[in-house]
């Protein structure tokens, strides 16, 4: 029998834990809604969707509003600079994720109601702490996206403005 990871409380017996990986291999039908966001991003365009019912503008675009459970009904493009509402840096080693350390970012863009995560670069991380405070909510930020655009998330990230 294995032992518990250090991070289990003392008081579960090494019974009750279940230790695995998963390396999980997925194809994920879009729909329309996220479809037209990854299209746009080809083009170098950020699209958000829009309730008409509660006048929200929402980024990742979502189908239905949060607020008038409505479909959302329009579409919006959002800026390329907006406001840091949360962010971390990651010192901690992921599967298929960048070596640490590495900065994420939740910034709601200009035009839009909601923020979206992505990764920051261009940052010193060298100094954790003088990063994290560059990285506070308040801060602005912009979007770069790569030479050759795709239709995925990873085809921008955000700078500090």
């Amino acid at each position: 029998m294995s032992k518990a990871p250090s991070s289990t409380p003392s008081s579960t017996p090494a019974s009750h834990v279940l230790e695995g990986e998963w390396h999980v291999r997925y194809r994920y039908p879009l729909g329309e809604v996220s479809a037209r966001f990854f299209d746009a991003l080809r083009e170098r365009r950020i699209m958000a969707s829009v309730c008409s019912k509660s006048g929200l503008t929402y980024l990742p675009p979502r189908a239905y509003c949060e607020r008038s459970f409505e479909p959302c009904d329009g579409v919006a493009e959002a800026g390329h600079e907006g406001t840091i509402e949360a962010a971390t840096i990651v010192t901690a080693a992921f599967e298929n994720l960048p070596p640490p350390p590495y900065a994420i970012a939740y910034v709601r863009l200009d035009g839009v109601d909601t923020a979206m995560v992505n990764f920051v670069h261009g940052l010193d991380l060298s100094d954790v702490p003088a990063a994290a405070a560059k990285l506070a909510p308040g801060a602005r930020a912009r979007v770069k996206f790569i030479d050759a655009p795709q239709g995925r998330i990873t085809d921008f990230h955000y700078e500090l403005a």
